[in-house]
């Protein structure tokens, strides 16, 4: 089969298999006295194979290791067990960090105001500026170096 009829038994795109031959991840096709590539069905299997790693998160290099081992029948699935979790702790620190971002910037969007005050809590820990607290306690914020930014006449009052 062309390039396109692999594509759509495969549900990668041309382009994308293109790609995948480019770095080796999948053999180069065979090519027909024009040119044109030719795909089997194997081939479709491992662009199936390679897609479905890739909506799993495995990187490139991984997948390269999984499907050697996929190919090869006399492979130990100790091997492929191993990449496996690897790939899960890979995960579980992805998660955890994802996590802990969405927990700082949670705090933060807690602390502002959200009216129409120029404060604001989260461009200020964006820009890297400390806190500071005002007399009754509520958090407020200076702009970095913000008379040398804007001429008076174009800087911001709050209330």
């Amino acid at each position: 089969m062309n390039i396109g009829d692999a594509a759509r038994a495969s549900g990668v795109s041309a382009k994308l298999i293109r790609y995948y031959e480019s770095i080796g991840l999948i053999p180069e096709a065979g090519r027909t006295a024009s040119g044109y590539r030719v795909y089997t069905a194997t081939d479709v299997n491992l662009l199936r194979f390679v897609k479905r790693a890739r909506s799993l998160g495995f990187s490139i290099e991984r997948i390269q290791v999984l499907a050697s081992l996929w190919l090869d029948r006399d492979r130990s699935s100790a091997e492929v067990k191993r990449i496996a979790q690897e790939h899960v702790a890979d995960l579980d620190a992805k998660i955890a960090e994802l996590r802990s971002m969405r927990d700082a910037l949670g705090e933060l969007m807690r602390t502002c105001h959200g009216d129409g005050r120029p404060d604001c809590p989260i461009l200020h820990d964006l820009a890297g500026t400390p806190q500071k607290l005002g007399g009754d306690g509520a958090g407020w914020y200076a702009e970095p170096d913000a008379t040398a930014a804007h001429p008076p006449e174009h800087r911001r009052h709050g209330p």
